[in-house]
């Protein structure tokens, strides 16, 4: 097995849908913060230390 030279990073954005007003928004999956819907103001993503709860739906991990 080859071994890379620089290793590819274990985050990710993501294209996720808001359960309450269906609005679409692009998060960081290892936020540092709680991150809020811009529309309606609920909760998508709680913050851990690490790997972020995602707390709405994905639509799209982007790369």
């Amino acid at each position: 097995m080859k071994k890379e030279i620089v290793p590819k990073p274990k985050s990710r954005f993501l294209r996720v849908q808001c359960l309450k007003c269906k609005n679409e928004q692009i998060i960081f999956n290892k936020a540092p913060q709680d991150v809020t819907c811009l529309v309606c103001g609920n909760i998508l993503a709680k913050k851990t230390g690490g790997m972020s709860i995602i707390k709405s739906k994905i639509i799209r991990v982007l790369t």
